[in-house]
């Protein structure tokens, strides 16, 4: 109920934006979008055309236009780009925060992005740059460089105190602690600082169990960390134990989201670079970078089909062959779905870390008995489908053929168990090699497993038929 008011809001604020602009009443249009959420206003602007969108953000105050600028998509975002003057540029990469406007500027050209860090305050640009510099997939890229820190010699009323003349406008739950060189101690909770009498020493509150992260580890092991810590803050640190940021919990959503949008790309064939273009030649490009090795693929089991084909030639078995090959696709496709979801089952698990701390020995254990009762399953319905149609269509059928359904159903098994044993091994080999594990379960596998099962059941068959 919540979603579809929701969605008839936005409906309606749509509609009354539409009226608006064909009236040309700039004036009603930014009182109406004064009240607006920046998300539901970024909604809109992804469905308005260049020149509207235009109008919306000469409307806009620089701090709504600069939150709008963050929450479109990346298409949306890169026309954006190409309609804001450098000027405008500058002065809402000044209302964002740093870590917000280090990864608004990594999408911009470069020449661009110089341009428009050399014309902002010079101490926001050296915090820019030097969050710009780690990889955006990284700690140090998602992190944010704005935090409170105190001495381990301050007492609690100076940690108060610092904490009030700070200009912080994010939310913050804990101090972070450092000794004389910047070195990180640990943590104080808010909650102590609030409890404790004035001249308590910091060094005495501190927690030196605190959960840290370093600058240079994947976002998704910092998500997993958080994950199962239930963190809401954790603070970064350098090769020098130093501290350097902090990631909080709502960031870490975002870095989930990702994540999710990038496994599901990767498993589908397809890329999230996708979506930074709206060009549609773009867009293609990028899938039939991975279609194209999928057609080779398919070709390689034409070709084994065509093998056997010369095979089935002797003692006039092409009856055989062609009851045979009816029953490729059925092989094919059920072996590589199951191989499928044996492979999405350890993707999600290592994505998740539920599985990073278990040894492939115990995975596969568990794997290969669910894939025996599903291959065997599988074989035993397939072979009685398949006994079922022949009869259908040859009543008369020969010992030949039905020794075609024996070597199906026992190619289903096989081929099915072969998949399993694809999905289950190849998202721990490709983790070890540093490839995203997801792929191991996109089109590039399906097709393999294609061929190898159809290979399998083909070879059943002829050795059974001789």
């Amino acid at each position: 109920m919540p979603n579809e008011k929701k969605q008839l809001s936005q409906q309606i604020l749509f509609q009354q934006i539409e009226l608006l602009l064909e009236a040309d009443d700039t004036s009603g249009l930014g009182r109406l979008l004064s009240n607006r959420r920046s998300s539901d206003i970024a909604e809109i602007v992804e469905l308005l055309d260049s020149e509207q969108r235009r109008t919306i953000f000469d409307v806009l105050d620089k701090p709504t236009a600069a939150e709008v600028l963050e929450k479109v998509d990346e298409a949306t975002r890169a026309e954006l780009f190409e309609l804001l003057e450098e000027k405008e540029l500058e002065s809402i990469v000044s209302e964002l925060d740093l870590d917000d406007a280090a990864d608004l500027l990594a999408e911009l050209p470069d020449e661009l992005s110089q341009k428009v860090l050399k014309n902002i305050e010079p101490a926001e640009s050296a915090k820019i740059k030097q969050l710009m510099s780690y990889s955006e997939d990284s700690a140090g890229g998602i992190m944010d460089p704005v935090l409170i820190s105190v001495s381990e010699d301050a007492s609690v009323a100076e940690a108060v105190n610092k904490i009030r003349a700070a200009e912080i406008d994010e939310d913050f739950y804990s101090v972070f602690v450092v000794d004389k060189t910047g070195r990180f101690l640990g943590d104080v909770r808010i909650r102590l600082l609030l409890t404790r009498p004035e001249n308590t020493k910091v060094s005495d509150l501190v927690d030196p169990a605190t959960i840290y992260v370093t600058a240079d580890a994947d976002q998704e092991e910092v998500r997993n960390i958080f994950s199962k810590n239930d963190l809401i803050v954790a603070p970064v640190l350098d090769k020098s134990h130093k501290l350097i940021g902090r990631i909080t919990a709502d960031r870490i959503i975002e870095v989930a989201e990702e994540e999710a949008a990038e496994d599901l790309y990767a498993m589908a064939g397809t890329d999230p670079d996708e979506l930074d273009k709206i060009s549609v030649f773009h867009a293609a490009r990028i899938r039939m970078t991975w279609l194209l090795p999928c057609l080779i693929g398919t070709g390689i089991t034409a070709l084994v089909i065509m093998f056997f084909h010369g095979k089935f030639s002797f003692e006039n078995l092409a009856r055989v062959f062609t009851a045979a090959v009816a029953f490729v696709p059925m092989i094919a496709a059920i072996s590589g779905n199951a191989g499928l979801q044996t492979s999405a089952i350890v993707v999600s698990g290592l994505a998740t870390g539920h599985l990073a701390a278990l040894k492939l020995s115990q995975v596969f254990t568990r794997e290969v008995r669910i894939a025996l009762l599903v291959a065997l399953s599988c074989g035993i319905i397939g072979g009685l489908v398949c006994a079922f149609l022949l009869n259908y269509r040859t009543p008369e059928s020969t010992v030949e053929l039905m020794r075609v359904v024996f070597a199906f159903g026992t190619a289903m098994f096989s081929a099915i168990m072969v998949a399993t044993t694809l999905g289950l091994f190849l998202p721990f080999l490709f983790r070890r090699i540093g490839i995203d594990p997801a792929i191991s379960s996109g089109p590039l596998v399906t097709t393999a497993n294609d061929s190898i099962s159809v290979a399998i059941y083909m070879t059943l068959t002829l050795l059974l038929v001789q």
